[in-house]
């Protein structure tokens, strides 16, 4: 019997139950945005992506942040713009990972990573974000 392998297999840094916290730029970068901006970049990546827009984590307490997990090394490659901020190797961050299924508060997934789209594309956060903020400095105007 051939052993078979699943196409959704989570990857290894996602916890089993509860919720672990995992170094940046270990397995991922994050890009942690806080609060409405954050649930209005999350809305417009998964939109454009058909909603399969790889792993973003929602946080329910404090700011109530989104964090967005790109592949390791690719948060440097922008400047990210104020009510974003790049989590990477250096220095102490971790981001708490919910496992898939049970109880996992106050953390959980907005967008899950699949075989097919390991992490969210840092090139279209980087855009949709910048469109959002641009959007929000014109509404103020």
């Amino acid at each position: 019997m051939e052993p078979k392998n699943s196409p959704d297999l989570m990857p290894s840094w996602i916890p089993a139950t509860g919720h672990a916290l995992r170094h940046a730029g270990i397995h991922f970068d994050a890009v942690r945005i806080i609060g409405v901006l954050g649930e209005q970049v999350a809305y417009e990546v998964m939109q454009f992506t058909d909603f399969r827009a790889g792993p973003i984590i929602r946080s329910r307490i404090g700011d109530r942040s989104m964090y967005f997990l790109l592949p390791p090394g690719s948060a440097r490659a922008y400047r990210w713009p104020v009510g974003a901020e790049a989590l990477v190797r250096e220095g102490a961050a971790f981001v708490g990972v919910p496992a898939v299924h049970g109880l996992t508060y106050p953390l959980d997934w907005r967008s899950l990573p699949s075989a097919q789209v390991p992490f969210v594309d840092a090139e279209l956060l980087f855009e949709v974000l910048r469109k959002v903020v641009d959007d929000e400095i014109r509404a103020v105007r």
